[in-house]
């Protein structure tokens, strides 16, 4: 009987996933499943194990956990970062590595286009002053006609830039190759390059992976040529974003905001000095999350793991040299 080792908390939801995997004829109803939530028994669930599910993808318990892994051929990430993996581990064990790619595009897009929103019709404002019971009126921007760099030109980012371009927003992109002519971003700049090329924007949207190429990327160099009335929307990963010189650029006013659905470090401390900017609008790491999200992650798996029966390439997989799943 194959065996199933899926890495889970008690913060998630199991419901999702055994009634998918539970229903007589579907894929892994005749597998072992072995469901883990102490960290410290991973590696004993893996010997033996054909596949890996992270369900708790926020986890690090793979680090040094992959001894045991006598028989594991394919582990899958419920998310789309997969930057909490042993790349190097994994890839001397002949691996493969797939995400959730496609699963939070539409609603990670929909939530950047309400931060600019927010931000171009000072929302965050008003609800504040209707708190206070204070009416007070107030010119705002025009959404349209301005201009965003969307670092990371994957699935997420050609969302994004295609939902901001519906209202009116123009778009550029920012990846590992500069080129031309692309259908999603028209122009993509080479994003080591980063700083010689925010300037000319009023947005700039972070959805890149965390790989090392993109720890650290937008630092105070960045922060310093971006103009003062541009705004940074982050999505992607915390890391990629040097949190003391983001805090540097708010409190000095080299740019005039931020909204970060992800931030380093996560869950931020309630002594954060983020917290108390109020040109920073923070949202818990939930861009992608909409109701029914978590069946829609086990129905992807459930599909992946057919094919697996069935000897039959998967979907989404990394490529474990660049981090992400390539296109």
């Amino acid at each position: 009987m194959p065996a199933l080792t899926i890495l889970s908390s008690p913060q998630r939801q199991r419901s999702a996933l055994d009634e998918v995997l539970s229903t007589d004829g579907a894929p892994g109803a005749d597998w072992q499943v072995r469901w883990v939530e102490d960290p410290a028994d991973l590696p004993a669930a893996l010997r033996g194990a054909d596949a890996l599910l992270l369900w708790d993808f926020t986890s690090h318990a793979l680090q040094g956990a992959l001894g045991g892994a006598d028989r594991l051929r394919w582990i899958h990430s419920a998310s789309a970062g997969v930057d909490q993996l042993p790349y190097s581990e994994v890839r001397g064990l002949g691996i493969t590595v797939t995400n959730a790619r496609g699963m939070f595009d539409r609603p990670i897009a929909e939530y950047v286009a309400g931060c600019l929103l927010d931000f171009a019709k000072d929302t965050h404002r008003s609800a504040r002053l209707q708190a206070a019971r204070v009416w007070r009126h107030r010119l705002t921007e025009d959404l349209a006609g301005t201009r965003a760099l969307i670092v990371g030109t994957g699935a997420i980012g050609r969302q994004i830039a295609r939902t901001l371009g519906a209202l009116g927003v123009e778009v550029a992109g920012a990846g590992t190759r500069a080129r031309g002519g692309d259908p999603d971003f028209g122009d993509v700049v080479d994003s080591a390059q980063l700083a010689a090329h925010v300037g000319a924007f009023d947005w700039l949207i972070n959805a890149t992976p965390l790989t090392p190429a993109t720890t650290g990327l937008i630092d105070a160099a960045v922060f310093a040529a971006m103009r003062p009335t541009a705004r940074l929307v982050t999505i992607g990963r915390g890391p990629t974003v040097i949190t003391a010189d983001l805090v540097t650029a708010l409190r000095d006013g080299q740019i005039a905001g931020a909204a970060l659905d992800v931030v380093d470090p996560e869950p931020l401390p309630e002594d954060h000095p983020l917290w108390a900017l109020p040109t920073a609008v923070l949202t818990p790491h939930m861009s992608g999350d909409t109701h029914g999200w978590e069946r829609r992650l086990a129905q992807q798996f459930a599909a992946n793991l057919e094919r697996f029966e069935a000897g039959r390439p998967l979907e989404n997989t990394i490529d474990l040299d660049k981090g992400y799943a390539a296109s």
